[in-house]
């Protein structure tokens, strides 16, 4: 007899899935049975190599998460293909450098674009998921934040922390909001974990300040990232609504 794998019969939607993150968290999904919807920015052929990765559990699907109208047009699109969408995951995220001494133009740039991808566009995106999820029996909405948004940040990075900490703020609102309806939220609070973004930061300044105050002595690796959603996207696991999990090695007080 085969057990009936924990996510069967569930469409996801991934935001930023081309990344070494997202990319983690489609596999570890469609391991447990979903099918995924695979958000790109400008990346189609990776997104394309994705999901025959994944053995085509899923679609691809095109949006600009730095316009104002690019989420609702990635849910919309999404909606369309599934039919029924089980869970959201608002994983897309870039981190900019501004020094606080910048022009002002480019200060307030720096600022309002990071917002409107790491913060605005999951705002938009967890709306258009809470009406849906109302109307058809419930969902779960996984937020990826960051340990950068519950300690604070680098003074040229803090346009970052602080849309993380937002997503933390919007994920307990919605938990506490919408748990009665059956829509849960969870955020995931990484450290650093080994991808793009890290090795760029590790460019710059070096392996010893990103390894600085991680108890463990290593970054998360990207499966570690997908495991840990795809688990708290479980219907078993409706008692998260709320939680922040962290996954930075010990690392959140120093």
């Amino acid at each position: 007899m085969t057990m009936a794998r924990s996510l069967s019969e569930r469409n996801v939607l991934v935001t930023g899935a081309t990344g070494a993150i997202g990319q983690a968290i489609c596999s570890a999904l469609v391991v447990e049975g979903a099918r995924v919807v695979i958000h790109y920015g400008r990346n189609r052929a990776g997104a394309e190599a994705l999901l025959a990765k994944i053995g085509g559990a899923g679609w691809c699907v095109g949006a600009d998460l730095s316009e104002p109208a690019g989420a609702t047009d990635l849910w919309d699109q999404a909606q369309a293909l599934t039919g029924r969408l089980h869970g959201l995951v608002n994983n897309a995220g870039i981190r900019s450098e501004v020094a606080v001494d910048a022009p002002l133009d480019q200060w307030q740039a720096v600022w309002e674009r990071e917002f409107r991808v790491n913060f605005l566009a999951a705002v938009d995106l967890t709306r258009a998921a809470i009406l849906h999820f109302r109307a058809h029996g419930g969902g779960r909405i996984i937020n990826m934040a960051s340990r950068a948004g519950q300690r604070g940040y680098a003074s040229n990075a803090m346009a970052y922390g602080a849309s993380k900490a937002a997503l933390i703020n919007l994920t307990k609102s919605v938990a506490q909001s919408h748990g009665a309806e059956g829509i849960t939220a969870v955020a995931i609070a990484p450290g650093w974990v080994r991808t793009e973004m890290a090795e760029a930061f590790i460019a710059q300044h070096g392996e010893a300040a990103a390894m600085a105050g991680i108890p463990i002595g290593a970054m998360a690796k990207a499966a570690e990232i997908g495991e840990l959603v795809a688990f708290a996207l479980r219907p078993s696991q409706a008692s998260l609504n709320g939680a922040v999990l962290d996954v930075n090695g010990g690392s959140y007080l120093r």
